[in-house]
This record gives structure tokens, sequence and C-alpha cells, in this order.
């Protein structure tokens, strides 16, 4: 069947057109303010690293360069969320309870079926501890990366005794969670010069899948079944593969040091779409997805938050906070941003910065779900 002129014309109105929509499609706030003390000298000893939510969505955790892992009841963020007045907080009277770790962290993961009652960390020091929330203790310690800083710590969810941690010692290891000491289940060494893991990710859909990226600009998927050979690799960045997120069970983004993400197809390894707004080309600025509402968020070296639409490779809303001016205050970025994974017609994304700040945005659906179809 021969396709006219006017035809295609007419199809890329009409993408055009539901483009333009989907980009009006949700309305965004910033909801509330949570500070650091320390933020009016910027000091970078606070800087946010990660942000995680809990299996329930309930609690929210923090880590850094503070040495704290903060927890804070989201609930109790968003008691404005009906009224036009912005809550400003600090963290002391913010956050719920802190635990203190003896150095820096790059990753907390909440432990699968622990009811939110165990959390674990990644740090500088290549250590990956879990910690017992109710008593606020050390349960489980391992040390198996040479004390090479860990940029990235996870557990899976089709065989939950197994967890996994990248370092810039070259490799991801895969260790059994019940069991302390320096045995592993497996150690990958995904790229060929031993360049460092800055991102592991389990498929959270159940299959035996675990991703990785590396600073060798690729992206690595294995079966933790047969750890022998990647099932895919993933080629297209130009720098550091800084962050790997499963979007659905066939599709994952990532994040890379050059400025753009990407979605993967995982049955072929091929991008099927970039996405590029943000600034990006030194620091790990954050990355996160929206699995319900097909939503990817990240940060950025200008100080904002910027959110996708998965269907469209330009930012479809982009916030920012003004913080302190002075010495050093045009070198603040976002460090983290981590999506509640509710299910509904409103959504959370919360953001942190590299002056120990988070912000709390809600975003609302402005069109009928009907008029855009996923």
């Amino acid at each position: 069947m021969n396709i006219t002129h006017q035809q295609l014309q007419e199809e890329e109105e009409a993408e055009n057109e539901e483009e333009e929509k989907a980009k009006h499609e949700w309305e965004f706030k910033l909801s509330a303010i949570i500070s650091s003390h320390s933020s009016s000298t910027r000091a970078a000893s606070d800087t946010v690293g990660v942000i995680e939510f809990d299996p329930s969505d309930q609690l929210l955790a923090t880590g850094g360069i503070a040495r704290k892992i903060r927890i804070y009841n989201i609930s109790s963020l968003l008691l404005n969320l009906d009224t036009t007045s912005l809550q400003q907080l600090d963290h002391l009277t913010a956050c719920e309870y802190y635990i203190c770790t003896p150095a820096k962290l790059s990753s907390v993961r909440w432990k699968p079926n622990t009811s939110g009652s165990v959390i674990g960390s990644g740090d500088y020091d290549g250590v990956v501890t879990e910690y017992n929330l109710e008593k606020r203790v050390p349960v489980f310690e391992r040390d198996e990366h040479g004390g090479r800083r860990i940029w990235s710590v996870d557990y899976s969810h089709w065989n939950p005794v197994v967890g996994a941690s990248g370092s810039d010692d070259g490799t991801t290891q895969l260790w059994d969670t019940r069991c302390s000491g320096d045995e592993c289940v497996a150690v990958v060494q995904p790229s060929v010069g031993r360049s460092p893991v800055c991102c592991v990710e389990f498929d959270p859909f159940g299959s035996g899948l675990i991703a990785m990226g590396c600073a060798d600009r690729n992206a690595y998927a294995y079966d933790i079944r047969k750890t022998d050979n990647p099932v895919s690799v993933f080629v297209g960045h130009q720098k550091t593969v800084s962050y790997v997120r499963f979007l659905g069970e066939e599709t994952m983004v990532s994040a890379g040091t050059d400025g753009c993400l990407k979605l993967w197809n995982m049955n072929n390894a091929r991008p099927t779409r970039t996405y590029k707004g943000h600034v990006n080309n030194r620091s790990f600025v954050g990355l996160s997805v929206w699995r319900h509402g097909g939503l990817i968020g990240c940060g950025s070296e200008s100080n904002q938050v910027f959110v996708y639409d998965k269907r469209w490779g330009e930012p479809i809303w982009l916030g920012g906070l003004e913080g302190p001016t002075g010495p050093g205050s045009e070198d603040k970025f976002v460090s983290g941003v981590c999506w509640r994974q509710v299910q509904a017609d409103e959504c959370t994304l919360v953001a942190g910065g590299s002056d120990g700040a988070l912000q709390i945005y809600v975003g609302k659906r402005s069109l009928s779900p009907s008029t855009s179809p996923r």
C-alpha cells in the first residue's frame, strides 16, 4: 500500500499533538523542603548520595557524605499537600531517627521480605553493612572489595538470599545474605579492563537478571544462575554509565555522564529512545523510574530536577530550587532522586542536593488517564 505525502504529514501532526498533550499531562508542585543546618555555608559534608523508599512506600531513607542513614516518614512530610503553603523543615525536626555509620555512604537498599526492618548499605571503604532498624544496630557485614569504594548495592527479587555490590575494583560481588564473611556466590568482572562498576540493579519483576553500568561506557545484563558471560551488552553511551534502572519487564533505562539517558530493549540490547535536556558531565546526579506512570526522573548539574515521559526524548517538566548564594554555590547540583512507587494519578518525587537539602515534589495528572495511553 502506497502512503502519500499528505498521510505522512497527518501522522506527524497527530504525533506532535499527542506529544504536546503529554508535556502538559502532569502538573508538579514543590511541597516540602528539608534543609541541612550546614547548607548556609554550603559544606560538602552533608551531600545526599542516595534516596530510597521502603517497599511500603511509607518510609524514606537517605545516605551520603554525612555518615548517617536518615529515616523519614513520608506522610508527615506531606502534611501541607492540600494547601498552597510550602512546608520548610530541617533534618532535626523532619527526621524520624538516624543511624551513624563508620564511613561515607554511596548506596542504601531496603532488604526484601523484612517488612522494612532491615536496610543494607555500601560505603566508601568497600564494606557492605546491614542494619536492623528496630534495634538500630548492624547485623551483617561483608568486606570483599579490598577496601575499594562500593558504588551500589541491591538485593535479588528472584532469589531473596542473594545480594550484590558493585565497586571501584571493577567487580560485582554476588553474596549470600545469610552468611557474613569473605566467600561469594559469584564474582562478575564485566569490563575487560576492570573499569569501576558504578551501579547494579536486580530485575524487580522477578527474573534472574542483574544489570550493571560501568566506567567503560557500557551497561551489562547477567543471569545470576550463569555468570560466565553477559546475557546482553548495551553499547551507546559516550562516557561512564552511572545508573541502570528496570522500567518494565523488557525495558531498562541507563544514565551516563555524557548528559543523556537511554531506554533499552532488553531482548535485543538496542536503544529505543534517548532523553536529553539535563546537564551531566562529571557527577552522579541520580536516576529513578516510576514504573506505574512511565515517568523517569533525574538530577542535573544545573541544580534542577528533570522529569521525562518514557515516550518522548525531551523533558516534560523541570524544576529547580534557589539555594544560598556565595562562594561555591554555583557548583551545587542535584545528587539523588527517587520516585514513590504508588499506583495512582498522583506521584511523589524526592530529590536530594549536594548541599544536603531534600526537595519533595508532588505531581498530579491534569488530563484524564484515558487521553494518554501508556
